[in-house]
This record gives structure tokens, sequence and C-alpha cells, in this order.
């Protein structure tokens, strides 16, 4: 008997949080016994998908701007018409040789609706294929809010006229997609919630950092990081700093926070080994991203949140203010970030004990692979 054949669309545009939430989906969906093909459709992430997975990956994108209202190229260049028409054509090749049974497409159409040009002729492909696969939307818990007048009206249509079920990637005793999303009784049907796709518990850490700073896989977080060295220029030497900038901050921006750094400060792009480290760590200051706090909530390192809120987005400040009230994570603003307001929030951190366990579901990759091999028979 063939193994069921999984076609995964994925396009992350500025950091790299959905392509690391997909890759944790493929990888539980290969052991389950799946065969996975993810395509990805922005700048190559080192380390993803993994082992395992066929990736198909499509020319690149990437947001023109935070607002993400418009697409660039891997050079920055404005993504023309022809350039986009050679992405759906490879997209739909892609569709018709993998003749898949399951089709998920991650975010849309709760988001990415840039990304329509290629989607709805998948969506088409999808419903004139024989036999047709299921098709599944694969979405975060906390969804943007502010959305513009009759966007989510046309997301129930989507969700009604093409897709089997929604599969949403969070614990409904932390947040429940109708926190942020007004329609969902609409579409109640479609929902399976899967848990948390957090990672595995990381093995013990071959390197002890008492604070990391984090600024995830985008482009942002530079003010995050300049006031935690500073910081650590102004607390005691012995404590041990990594600052992590994620790999795609702009190397003049690397090179600044590299200057005049104190000792006791280590500056890298990333660590593979991120979630190890949180486990031997004493502190964590980062934004409050839907993977960064899935590493976290498996340690008991005390957590710092800073959210991400340019261009209007909501997502991160739901999810730490959530934290927050469970006793999970202090939070500092990101806009007027100030040198006083980390340093005093790390000592309050290192003063206090450990943080208590999560108590959430953190096993949505698993609990995913079950549900669509479920749904498949």
């Amino acid at each position: 008997m063939t193994a069921p054949r999984i076609f995964f669309y994925v396009q992350h545009l500025l950091g790299i949080g959905h392509i690391a939430r997909a890759s944790r989906i493929a990888n539980a969906l290969v052991k389950d016994g799946f065969e996975v093909t993810v395509v990805t459709g922005g700048l190559p992430v080192p380390g993803f998908p993994g082992d395992g997975v066929s990736t198909i990956e499509l020319p690149p994108v990437v947001a023109s701007n935070v607002g993400f209202s418009g697409l660039a190229d891997a050079n920055g260049q404005a993504a023309g018409e022809e350039f986009l028409s050679r992405r759906r054509d490879l997209l739909l090749k892609a569709f018709d040789e993998v003749q898949p049974d399951v089709v998920i497409i991650e975010a849309f159409p709760f988001g990415r609706r840039q990304m329509r040009f290629e989607l709805l002729p998948l969506l088409d492909a999808i419903e004139q294929a024989n036999p047709r696969p299921k098709l599944l939307s694969s979405v975060r818990d906390i969804l943007q809010e502010n959305r513009k007048a009759g966007r989510d009206e046309e997301t129930v249509r989507h969700i009604k006229d093409h897709f089997d079920a929604v599969l949403v990637h969070g614990d409904p005793d932390f947040v429940r997609l109708e926190d942020t999303f007004p329609l969902t009784a609409e579409i109640a049907d479609r929902l399976r919630y899967t848990g948390l796709v957090a990672p595995p518990t990381a093995a013990e850490p071959e390197e002890i950092f008492d604070i990391i700073a984090s600024a995830g896989g985008g482009a942002v977080g530079l003010e995050l990081l300049r006031a935690a060295r500073e910081a650590a220029a102004l607390l005691p030497a012995d404590v041990r700093w990594l600052l992590i900038t994620g790999p795609n901050l702009p190397e003049a921006d690397f090179a600044a926070l590299s200057q005049n750094a104190p000792e006791n400060v280590t500056l890298v792009r990333f660590r593979k080994d991120f979630p190890s480290l949180l486990r031997g760590a004493k502190v964590s200051i980062s934004q409050a991203g839907y993977n960064t706090v899935g590493d976290l909530l498996r340690t008991q390192c005390r957590s710092i949140l800073i959210p991400f809120v340019a261009g209007g987005e909501t997502e991160q400040t739901v999810r730490a203010e959530r934290l927050k009230a469970l006793g999970l994570a202090d939070i500092l603003p990101e806009k007027g970030l100030t040198l006083d307001d980390v340093r005093s929030a790390v000592e309050k951190a290192l003063a206090a004990p450990p943080r208590p366990p999560a108590g959430l579901d953190l096993d949505g990759a698993e609990k995913t692979a079950a549900i669509i091999r479920s749904m498949i028979g």
C-alpha cells in the first residue's frame, strides 16, 4: 500500500515563523507515514523543511514593506506580472505531478491574500482533479485584527466553497479562533484544533548563557537587540548574554551591533540549538512570535516579550497579553523601548523563581498528523 501523498504550500514573507511551523508539521507527517512535498515560496532558510521531506522551491518573493502590502523578488525588485505568472505555472505543474491525496495551504484564506494570483488557480485545479484531494487550511491560533471591510466574509466564502477543514494550531483553552476572527461561527463545522505546534522537549544544552535575546527570523527587532547589548554593559560582567539577530538582519546592522559589544556578549545570526539553549537560560528577551513562544513554553526560562506592532500588527500583542495573564511572561513595549526598560525587566526576571509549567497542549504537529489520517481513513 502506497503512503498517502501530502502537498503542503507555505509562503513566508518577512520572518521564518511560517516555514518553521510548517516544517514541524511536515516532519510529524513524515513520521506518521505520509509522503510529504512542501512547496516553498520565500527565501531559502537553512535547515527547513527538514529530512525526509521533498521540497519544491518556487522563485522566491518577500514582503516589499513591513505592512505586507506588496511583493518583491529576491533582489528587492517589485515582482512583475511575468514573474508572478511563471510562479503560478510552476505551482500548478508541481500539483499536477505530485497528484496528492491531501493539499494543505498554510495561512490562506485567512492571510496571504497577496498570493491569490497563484492560489485561486490552485483551488480551481483541486476542484477539477479526479479524484479530488482533501483541501485543508493550516492557520495559527491568533489572526491579525483590524482587517479591511469584507475580508472576513471573503475568507468564509473560500472556506465554504473549497476547504474540507481548517486546522487551527492552538489550544482552545488558551485562545480560540473566534477571539480574533468574528465570523468563526459560520465555519465552526470545519474547525479542528490541533494544539500548539511546539518542538519536542530539547536536549540538555551544550553551552550555557544566562540571558538570550533573540529577534526571530525577520529583518525586524534591531532596537530589541540594541537595548539588550547596552543592558549587558550595565549588569554584572559574569552574566553571559547571547544575542541572536535572525538570518535576515541587514549586514550593516549586524556589523554595528558587533562593534564595542561587551566581552560577556556573544552575537550570532542563528543557532540551530536555540530550543536547547533556552533550557539552560535564566531569562529570554524576544518578540512574541508563535514559534519563539512555543520554544519558550517547553522550558522554565523566564520570559520578557516585546510584541511586534509595526504596520498595525496585533497578533503578537494578543499572544503576549494572554501569556502575561497566565503568569508565563512579562511584557515590554516595542515603541519607545529604552535601555532602562530592558535593564529593569532583566533584573526583575533574574530575581524571580523559575517559571511554572505552561499547562497547555503543545503537541500540535503530531495531532495534526493524526487528524489528517482520520480524515482520509
